[in-house]
């Protein structure tokens, strides 16, 4: 613990000297009494998968605690479209451990996310939150083992046309300053995201760079590091809100749409998932991947048709999803491969374990375990996605693999070890099953293999439907096709859910 104290940037964590997942409520009043914390915001996710606002002015320590101890109510059918407004409250209650300090207001100001409750003082079933807390716990209480998260965040900042250092078109892998415009607003979004708490991995410019008449366009991820579930998915959720509020700051445009114009790189949520038992990785055995972590990927392959449900949730995630790029149409998996679904990267085993030793002589030149770095990668989802929904599936798909009786033998037949777009591996990938290439299609596979999610009762029966529902109403049936050449129908299109 006191590792993770020592350097951690989050303000809270310094005060009050303890994880945030310890925080209680007399530690939040604490830290406001003593910190000239004025106000107090509630933050919950919406249907439309946005964080919500409700502002307290705090007015006395008294007013404080009932806030914290009994949370407020919210209209539901305002948040969510299968609510009615006959019967629509809800309770928003506050989690100690997501409290963090407003990095842009000019009054100092405490944030805290919160969840849905219903009227009984239950977790809301249709919640997405609850859904994903629900998948996890089920995942630990069938198979015993647990699944660490983390996504990689990319996004395009949009800004006015400038000619100085211009970038190459889709050549802005790692790209700096100053070929990369943005790199500042990306590192102080990392600076912001880490003293809310959020577990950075690293920051970088992505490949996607190009300009129009107008506008210059810059690509650019942020990755985070693997954790709990329920954390992965709040701080995922806040960065984003943390990245557009830069761009608002800057004047800038900030898009995680899926895609931005045809024949540029799209922007992805790719996640990464480690598989844990007792609290230690159990992906790696012996320095391979494991006969459990096989098992894993085979079942979130088995109902991956259906997982772009919850992971590409606009018509435009399927002029991202296209053969030959590095965004996955074929259900397959395989290492350090970035055209499969389900991709394996690279790992620090044998001697890859002490390349710093043998770089430099002075220090210890003894073999490491990097075990618990490896992790195994989702590829198809991008920033359309519902975030704890997405996860939830993950779960289930994970839950799924680890009871399948043939999951071994899949595994081992859906394992690719080649550039599956090369000709002289045309029949390797002609054997291959395909992702959909709509919303609408999408919409059929949910329906189709709703009993693997309603199995144990995860997903509510009626939310399955609600959430085809709205995938249909896209009306995307055959999009590509219908839109095939036609420019300016695609850039329309684009721009309505540039904001997704």
């Amino acid at each position: 613990m006191k590792n993770f104290i020592a350097l951690n940037p989050n303000p809270l964590v310094q005060y009050l000297q303890k994880h945030p997942r310890e925080f209680t409520k007399e530690d939040i009043i604490n830290y406001i009494e003593n910190n000239q914390i004025e106000m107090l915001n509630f933050r919950y996710v919406g249907g439309d998968g946005r964080l919500k606002c409700l502002n307290f002015v705090i007015q006395s320590k008294e007013h404080l605690s009932n806030l914290l101890s009994s949370g407020e109510r919210v209209d539901g059918s305002s948040l969510f479209k299968y609510m009615q407004a006959g019967s629509s409250d809800l309770y928003v209650v506050p989690k100690f451990r997501t409290a963090f300090i407003n990095p842009f207001t000019e009054i100092p100001t405490m944030e805290i996310l919160c969840s849905y409750f219903n009227k009984d003082g239950e977790p809301l079933d249709k919640s997405a939150e609850n859904i994903m807390i629900k998948a996890h716990k089920t995942l630990e209480e069938q198979t015993g083992y647990t699944l660490d998260v983390m996504g990689e965040l990319e996004y395009y900042v949009i800004s006015e046309k400038e000619d100085l250092y211009p970038a190459k078109d889709q050549r802005s892998y790692h790209e700096s300053m100053p070929f990369a415009k943005w790199d500042f607003l990306r590192t102080e979004a990392m600076q912001a995201i880490a003293m809310i708490g959020g577990q950075i991995k690293y920051g970088h410019s992505e490949v996607g760079n190009f300009t129009n008449e107008e506008f210059n366009y810059e690509q650019n991820e942020i990755e985070f590091l693997a954790t709990r579930m329920d954390e992965a998915a709040d701080q995922l959720i806040v960065a984003k809100w943390i990245i557009r509020m830069l761009g608002y700051k800057y004047g800038v445009n900030i898009s995680f749409a899926p895609k931005i114009t045809v024949g540029k790189a799209g922007s992805g949520l790719h996640i990464h998932m480690k598989l844990k038992k007792d609290g230690k990785t159990a992906t790696v055995e012996n320095g391979v991947l494991s006969d459990a972590a096989k098992k894993a990927i085979a079942g979130i392959l088995d109902i991956s048709k259906s997982l772009t449900a919850f992971g590409n949730t606009v018509p435009t995630a399927y002029l991202r999803l296209v053969p030959h790029q590095e965004a996955p149409t074929n259900i397959c998996w395989g290492d350090r491969n970035r055209s499969t679904l389900i991709r394996v990267p690279l790992g620090w085993t044998g001697k890859a374990s002490n390349m710093v030793e043998r770089n430099n002589p002075l220090e210890d030149n003894t073999e490491k375990d990097f075990s618990n770095k490896q992790t195994y990668e989702f590829r198809c989802p991008d920033g359309s996605a519902d975030i704890y929904l997405l996860l939830a599936g993950l779960a289930v798909g994970t839950r799924h693999g680890l009871q399948m009786d043939n999951a071994l033998e899949n595994a081992k037949k859906l394992y690719v070890g080649v550039n599956i777009f090369d000709d002289e591996h045309k029949e390797i990938l002609n054997k291959l099953e395909q992702l959909p290439i709509s919303c609408w299609e999408s919409a059929e596979k949910l329906i189709k293999e709703k009993d693997e999610y309603t199995k144990y009762n995860v997903f509510p029966e009626e939310m399955i439907y609600d959430i085809a529902e709205m995938l249909k109403s896209h009306d995307d049936d055959k999009l590509s096709e219908r839109l095939y050449g036609k420019h300016d129908e695609i850039k329309k299109l684009v721009e309505s859910h540039l904001h997704c």
